[in-house]
């Protein structure tokens, strides 16, 4: 359960984020197509979450190949739960960021900077969640 958990909310998070912001490029292309590969920046982060979920699934398999008790078992479940439910957050914040962001961008470049800013902190949510369920993976 763990191992889906940390793959199905990954995912879930990336696919958001991937469709929100990219509702937010295609308008974006009505205005000025020009900008609209710079704007492939919040579709690019929510793609990570999902690779954050991948990470923690083959780790998590290694360790139920060794062996499972129930104590582990309850932290392995903890483990994909706490990576996936991370990178669910991460993606409906990069989502609504990035559109918002995106929007913005196609009025005025100088949000760029401040827009990938706000992106990036969205996605420390979603690679905080990975640091500690690897730790406790293995603690």
């Amino acid at each position: 359960m763990g191992v889906t958990g940390g793959l199905v909310f990954a995912n879930l998070g990336a696919s958001y984020g991937t469709a929100k912001s990219g509702v937010g490029i295609a308008s974006l292309g009505v205005i000025d197509s020009s900008k609209v590969v710079r704007a492939l920046i919040p579709i690019i982060m929510a793609g990570i979450l999902g690779i954050y979920g991948l990470i923690v699934a083959v780790l998590l398999n290694v360790q139920i190949a060794k062996g499972v008790t129930a104590q582990s078992g309850y932290k392995y479940l903890g483990a994909g739960l706490c990576c996936g439910l991370s990178s669910l957050a991460s993606g409906l914040a990069i989502g609504v960021a990035g559109d918002a962001g995106v929007r913005a961008y196609a009025q005025t470049d100088g949000i760029f900077v401040g827009m990938i800013i706000l992106l990036i902190f969205a996605e420390a949510i979603g690679l905080y969640g990975m640091i500690i369920s690897i730790i406790l993976m293995y603690s």
